[in-house]
């Protein structure tokens, strides 16, 4: 049977209206995935020497164990966001004799063999077979190797159980930080519980049970869910719950702009896509932590000024580049009504000004390493404040192309084009150009200064700026209605 199906959606690519353009998107992918897979077989053949050099002491399979519950957190963050229930068109096999069990097992068979759980399996079976050559014990490595297996399934499969709730995810983001938090501040030395236990399953080989047993139980749990919902009226009945409004009240101190405001708001956290963006923003605060920890590079480096950017502007380049694409699907219906397209667009302004205040008062903490850290940080800021925010929005009149809200952020390329790759270089090179230019010529100091002026010097001609912004925008409107109407873009 289930050669069957899977001659049924060969048949489908095939016969598809669309073959040239899924062809042709399936053959790029097949080459990124080629070039993932050898680049993950490179790292796992060199990750034995590696952990070797960087521990000359320790054992290197040891080493690993301490890391590998990072390993598993972080491929489930990952997965989260990139991976999907491969679900095939069930509805037309459901008026035939065909079970509903061979269906589901079909299902998560298929996602059994996923590329996702591949990506991991290149790392350990190259890194196995560096173990076998270093002599190893052939059955020890062997179970050691199929308890990563297993380890891997359940991961593939839990992350079917959370991939609807928000709360998971959150939970699963808090527990990464908390445990990189801990062992960083010398709280809890976590790689040294995690190591033992991960490193006994290499010393006990009966121990790849625990592992299998829980890829079993998470295989079981994802069956139960998926085998309850296969019915033909399954998409009929509506679900009802209670909706849970708020009127924004605090919204109305922007005056005029408020109810723009305010279905910003309401449209970032009703739908997938924008409410991603907002996860991955607040996520990016810790990539300071990258940087400030780096030894090679001083705080007074331009490469800093680079982070001060990214940290404070992620929001601002993440939602403003698909600015107004964001309101692809009713843009038409907003420009036929009487609003003025002037508060339109400083409503997204005043949205994304907020977002990069917010990120700097998280990013305050970084202090700690030094008072570099902060003034960067502030300078940055006020940068995107009066130069970025104005830059995003110009480019913004680039945007013809519609996106689907109810789509995952990632992996999804709709709604970009080359506007969103020509943005980049005076959004973050620009400002990192500008500092390098004044520190070498003068000092740190009033390279900062430099950049925290260009964002004053904004502020005081925002006004200008957004009006001829926004004549931009009324000469481009005919053509940005038409572009989002192409559903296919």
């Amino acid at each position: 049977m289930f050669k069957y199906f899977i001659s049924l959606q060969w048949k489908s690519f095939f016969r598809s209206a669309s073959l040239g353009k899924g062809l042709a998107l399936k053959v790029l992918m097949l080459f990124f995935a080629v070039y993932m897979m050898v680049s993950l077989i490179l790292a796992g053949s060199g990750l034995f020497f590696l952990l070797q050099k960087i521990f000359p002491e320790a054992d290197p399979l040891r080493k690993l164990s301490e890391f590998m519950p990072y390993w598993l957190l972080t491929e489930l963050f990952i997965r989260y966001f990139m991976q999907k229930l491969p679900v095939m068109e069930v509805k037309p096999l459901l008026t035939l004799p065909i079970k509903k069990s061979t269906i589901t097992h079909y299902i998560l068979a298929r996602s059994g063999v996923s590329f996702y759980n591949f990506m991991g399996l290149s790392i350990f079976v190259p890194f196995a077979i560096v173990l076998l050559t270093h002599g190893y014990p052939v059955l020890n490595v062997g179970f050691w190797l199929l308890s990563i297996v297993f380890l891997v399934l359940t991961v593939n499969y839990v992350n079917f159980i959370i991939n609807k709730s928000d709360t998971a995810f959150l939970v699963l983001a808090g527990t990464l930080i908390a445990f990189y938090a801990l062992e960083y501040f010398t709280i809890l030395p976590i790689t040294d519980y995690t190591g033992k236990i991960f490193y006994a399953l290499y010393e006990h080989e009966f121990l790849f049970t625990v592992p299998l047993f829980l890829s079993f139980l998470a295989y079981l749990l994802n069956y139960g869910f998926l085998r309850k919902r296969i019915f033909l009226d399954a998409s009929l009945g509506k679900r009802t719950k209670k909706a849970i409004t708020s009127d924004l009240a605090w919204t109305r101190h922007f005056g005029s702009i408020a109810p723009f405001l305010q279905l910003d708001l309401r449209m970032i956290w009703r739908n997938k896509r924008t409410r991603t963006q907002v996860f991955i923003s607040l996520a990016m605060i810790l990539y300071g932590l990258v940087f400030y920890t780096m030894d090679d590079f001083a705080l007074t480096s331009s490469l800093m000024v680079f982070a001060g950017i990214f940290i404070t502007g992620i929001f601002l380049a993440n939602f403003g580049q698909f600015v107004p694409a964001w309101d692809s699907a009713y843009y038409s219906m907003l420009m036929s009504q009487n609003i003025p397209l002037r508060k339109y667009l400083e409503s997204k302004a005043g949205l994304i000004s907020v977002s990069v205040v917010i990120m700097f008062l998280l990013s305050i903490p970084y202090v700690y390493f030094g008072w570099q850290a902060l003034a960067i940080n502030f300078s940055a800021a006020l940068y995107n404040l009066g130069v970025n925010t104005p830059v995003i929005l110009l480019f913004g009149s680039l945007n013809k192309k519609r996106i689907d809200l109810d789509k995952s952020a990632f992996s999804n390329m709709q709604g970009t084009g080359a506007a969103q790759f020509l943005v980049i270089i005076p959004l973050l090179g620009l400002p990192v150009l500008i500092f390098a230019l004044f520190k070498f010529l003068v000092s740190f100091e009033v390279g900062l200064m430099a950049i925290a002026a260009l964002g004053l010097l904004g502020f005081v001609l925002r006004k200008r700026l957004l009006d001829g912004i926004t004549e931009l925008y009324r000469k481009k409107k005919y053509g940005m209605i038409a572009g989002f109407k192409e559903k296919n873009s």
